[in-house]
């Protein structure tokens, strides 16, 4: 198959354009590089199965594929709040162009939706029923409701067009490949630890987050798209154990046998509290579920961050 990833040069779409070349796909990656890191790809750039193109995906784009995965979004708070206009344009113009090309071509398309479209949650663990506690107008809004608006595209166009769509929604991962200074957890504490830099806690330390090893998501993601036309989602696509934001700095001082300190921030507006998949829909309608835990993955992360400094 020819298949088009959006974003393919990030994190996450790094890691899925060498899973499908290794599947022996043909990849199109277009990408406007704003916060991905060109890096990531370079050394599959001599396989003559991947082509990369830079464009933005606000604008229209037209090729010949078989597939979409749609991962274009700035993702981190870092980059979303720094210019939110253009993150919110991304979510809906860059959905509605994708979507528009999929319907031409009568081929399956994949959206990269977030578990911040439940907000703060008010419950635990969180299922795809749950409509979200999201604020309209925060700092994070940008992303948390532009993600939001592009599922309601994603649903509208199937409903309307009968596209095939399929929406996951991708709680926390990490893994190789993720940017340095992206302002994500997992990243700052890894960078502060191998710094020997105070470790920065925003709040008591006490909310929780459910880490996803970026193997294992790629296969999550594969086996969605793969996944019968009746099944669109959303589907929750996470690790379902949780860990206090207190207990993964101390695991990761253990890990780089750092001499970081501790120290506490402030929590920033509309931070959520708790995240905790409820992956049901995926055991049963993709039987996937991660199998890399949280201590695994850091020392393979730690040893990529250290291998980039």
């Amino acid at each position: 198959m020819r298949i088009l990833v959006t974003g393919g040069s990030g994190f996450i779409g790094s890691n899925l354009t060498e899973r499908l070349l290794s599947q022996g796909h043909q990849v199109l990656i277009i990408d406007n590089f704003y916060t991905s890191d060109k890096k990531n790809i370079q050394h599959l750039i001599e396989n003559p199965s991947l082509e990369v193109v830079r464009h933005d995906v606000t604008n229209p784009y037209s090729a010949e594929v078989d597939a979409i995965y749609h991962l274009a979004c700035p993702a981190s708070p870092v980059h979303y709040q720094r210019f939110p206009v253009q993150t919110i344009k991304t979510c809906i113009l860059g959905s509605i162009n994708m979507l528009d090309l999929a319907q031409r071509l009568e081929i399956p398309i994949l959206l990269s939706s977030t578990s911040e479209v439940y907000g703060d949650p008010t419950i635990s663990p969180q299922h795809e029923e749950y409509w979200g506690n999201v604020n309209p107008i925060g700092i994070r809004s940008c992303y948390d409701e532009g993600k939001r608006a592009a599922e309601t595209l994603f649903f509208d166009y199937h409903r309307q067009f009968n596209v095939n769509i399929k929406v996951a929604r991708i709680f926390n991962t990490y893994g190789p490949n993720m940017s340095p200074n992206d302002g994500r957890v997992v990243s700052n504490f890894i960078m502060q630890a191998l710094r020997s830099e105070d470790i920065t806690i925003y709040g008591d330390g006490n909310q929780t987050r459910s880490f996803c090893y970026i193997n294992d998501l790629v296969s999550g993601l594969i086996k969605l798209m793969d996944s019968p036309k009746s099944v669109t989602g959303p589907i929750n696509l996470g690790n379902p154990v949780e860990f206090t934001i207190l207990q993964l700095a101390k695991m990761i001082i253990r890990d780089t046998n750092s001499n970081s300190k501790i120290v506490f921030r402030n929590l920033p507006q509309d931070d959520p509290k708790q995240r905790k998949p409820d992956i049901n829909l995926a055991e049963n309608l993709l039987d996937w579920r991660p199998k890399i835990d949280l201590d695994q993955g850091l020392k393979l992360t730690i040893k990529d961050f250290e291998s980039r400094m």
